[in-house]
């Protein structure tokens, strides 16, 4: 309910652009799964800007119209951007059992995996 509110008085300034740093990792899977419903509903009525900063790249392809993948290293740069043609209205929960989601989760996943390797390479 918290983050409802918190969300909710974001939205009360009406701001052009709604940065959300990993709002919804401290919630359960379902309560995760309600609130991606939420935002999504949201941003159909007013088509904001939303850079939604996410670890999770379940969450960010069913939320997402782009995937934006960084580099491990402190200094981070682009290192993948992926175009999310997933359709809408698109319920959170739903999509993650598509086909296209499937093989979307495939292929960005092949970069972030070589990025997480590399990660653990320098910090072991």
């Amino acid at each position: 309910m918290r983050k409802r509110v918190a969300l909710a008085q974001v939205l009360i300034l009406d701001p052009r652009l709604l940065l959300m740093d990993e709002p919804f990792s401290a919630l359960d899977v379902h309560t995760r799964s309600l609130m991606g419903n939420e935002l999504l509903a949201l941003w159909s009525a007013d088509r904001k800007s939303v850079l939604f900063i996410t670890h999770d790249l379940e969450e960010a392809i069913a939320l997402a119209d782009r995937v934006v993948v960084l580099s491990a290293e402190p200094a981070s740069r682009i290192v993948g951007e992926y175009v999310i043609d997933l359709p809408r209205p698109r319920d959170v929960a739903e999509a993650r059992l598509g086909p296209r989601f499937i093989e979307l989760q495939r292929e960005i996943w092949q970069l972030l995996k070589t990025e997480v390797q590399r990660s653990h390479a320098v910090t072991h």
